[in-house]
C-alpha cells in the first residue's frame, strides 16, 4: 500500500439482535403477529369459509385467545418494562424472557390442536412466570403501590385455569361466564392505567392543556367497575347490571371530559388513547342496554375488545416501543394508519349492526379485515424497532 492508496474503512458491524433485551420487545411483536392472524381466521370461520377446528369451533375459544393470548401478552410485555422503571431492578431478559415467551407461544399453538389441556398447562405456567417476573422486583424494592399488579396476574391465571377446567367439564361453570369476568378485569385495569397515564401524557404534550382528575368522579368510576365485577360474579338481575353500567358510563364519560380529549386531535399518539377510552363509555352504555335485552350482548363486548382494548393496546405499544428504543414520541403515517384502521374496525363491528342489523355478518367480516390491516401494518413497521438495539445506544 502506498501513501496515495485510499484507506478502506472497516465494514459496518452487522445489526445486533435485541429482541430479548426487555419484556416489551418479544411480547409486543408476538401480540401483533397473533392479532393479525387470529382475527381474520375467526372471521373466515364465522363467515363459513373455513372448516371446523378446535380454535375456531366455538366463539368462547375466539374470546379466550383474544383475552388470554393477545391482551395478556401486551399486559405482560408492558409490566415487564414498567416494573423495571418503577423499581430500578431487573425484570426477565435474555434466556429467561425467551423461555417465558415460549410458554405463551406453546399455549397459542396447542390451542389449535385437540390437546387443549396442554394449552391450559402452558398458559398457567406462563401466568405464574409472569407473576414471579414482576413480583420479585416489586417486593424487593418495597413498591407497595404496584403490588396489585401481582394480584392482577394471579387473577388472570386463575380465570384462565377455570376456563380450561370448565371446557373440560371438570367444574360446572359456563365458559362465557368466565370470559365476561376476564373482560371485566381487563376493563378495571384499563380504567386504573388510563387514569394514571392519559391525563399525564396530555398535560406533558399539549401546551395550555389542564387535564384534571376529580376525586369523587375517580372513586365512582373505579368503584362502579368493581361493582359490575361483583354483579357479574354473582349473576345478578339485568336491572341491577343496567343500573351499575349506566352509572359507570356517566362517571367514565365525565372522567374523559376532564382530560380534554378535543385538544389532542393534532397528536395521533394521544388521540388514540382518548378515542379508545371513549369506547369504554360506549361499552358501558351498551352493557346497560344489553342487560335489558335492547341490544345484543356481543355488541357491548366488541365495543370493549375492538374499540377500547384494540385501540388502547396499539396506542400504548407504539408509544412505549418508541420511548424505550430512544425514538421520539410522535406517530408517523404508519402509526396513524394503524390507529385509524382499528377505530374504523370498531365502528364497523359495533355501530353498523346497530344502524343496519341486516348487515351484521358483513360487518363482522369487514371489521376483521380492518383489524388485520391495523395489526399487520403494526407488525411490519415495528419488527425492526423491536428487534434492533435502541437508537441512542442505551441498554434496553
Amino acid at each position: 500500500m502506498t501513501a496515495h492508496d485510499p484507506i478502506e474503512s472497516p465494514p459496518p458491524p452487522p445489526p445486533q439482535f435485541a429482541l430479548w433485551n426487555l419484556g416489551f420487545r418479544p411480547f409486543y411483536l408476538l401480540a401483533g403477529i397473533f392479532a393479525a392472524l387470529s382475527v381474520p381466521l375467526w372471521a373466515g370461520r364465522f363467515a363459513g369459509w373455513l372448516g371446523e377446528w378446535v380454535y375456531a369451533s366455538e366463539s368462547s375459544w375466539h374470546a379466550h385467545e383474544m383475552i388470554f393470548g393477545y391482551a395478556f401478552a401486551v399486559i405482560v410485555g408492558f409490566l415487564f418494562t414498567a416494573v423495571r422503571n418503577w423499581t430500578g431492578r431487573p425484570t426477565p431478559a435474555g434466556s429467561a424472557l425467551g423461555a417465558i415467551a415460549a410458554l405463551w407461544l406453546c399455549g397459542r399453538i396447542l390451542a389449535l390442536t385437540p390437546w387443549t389441556s396442554l394449552a391450559g398447562a402452558a398458559d398457567i405456567a406462563f401466568a405464574a412466570a409472569a407473576a414471579i417476573g414482576i413480583g420479585v422486583p416489586l417486593v424487593a424494592s418495597g413498591n407497595r403501590r404496584n403490588y396489585f399488579f401481582i394480584v392482577l396476574i394471579v387473577l388472570f391465571g386463575a380465570a384462565n385455569l377455570a376456563f380450561h377446567l370448565a371446557k373440560a367439564s371438570i367444574i360446572d361453570l359456563p365458559p362465557e361466564y368466565l370470559i365476561r369476568l376476564a373482560l371485566d378485569l381487563i376493563l378495571f385495569v384499563m380504567s386504573v392505567m388510563g387514569g394514571r397515564v392519559i391525563p399525564m401524557f396530555t398535560a406533558n404534550a399539549v401546551p395550555g392543556s389542564k387535564p384534571t382528575r376529580h376525586a369523587p368522579i375517580e372513586r365512582i368510576a373505579l368503584g362502579s367497575i368493581l361493582a359490575m365485577i361483583a354483579a357479574d360474579a354473582f349473576s345478578t338481575s339485568g336491572i341491577i347490571i343496567a343500573a351499575v353500567a349506566s352509572l359507570a358510563a356517566l362517571a367514565h364519560a365525565a372522567r374523559l371530559a376532564l382530560w380534554q380529549p378535543w385538544l389532542t386531535l393534532e397528536r395521533p399518539i394521544l388521540w388514540i388513547l382518548h378515542a379508545s377510552y371513549g369506547w369504554v363509555v360506549i361499552h358501558l352504555a351498551l352493557r346497560a342496554f344489553a342487560s335489558l335485552d335492547i341490544v345484543p350482548a356481543s355488541l357491548a363486548a366488541h365495543a370493549l375488545t375492538v374499540g377500547a382494548i384494540g385501540g388502547m393496546t396499539l396506542g400504548m405499544m407504539t408509544r412505549t416501543a418508541r420511548g424505550h428504543t430512544g425514538r421520539t414520541l410522535q406517530a408517523g403515517p404508519a402509526e396513524t394508519a394503524c390507529y385509524s384502521l382499528v377505530q374504523l374496525a370498531a365502528v364497523v363491528r359495533v355501530l353498523v349492526p346497530i344502524a343496519v342489523p341486516a348487515w351484521y355478518f358483513s360487518a363482522v367480516t369487514v371489521s376483521g379485515l380492518l383489524w388485520f390491516a391495523a395489526f399487520a401494518l403494526f407488525t411490519v413497521t415495528y419488527w425492526p424497532i423491536l428487534t434492533r438495539p435502541r437508537v441512542d445506544g442505551k441498554p434496553g
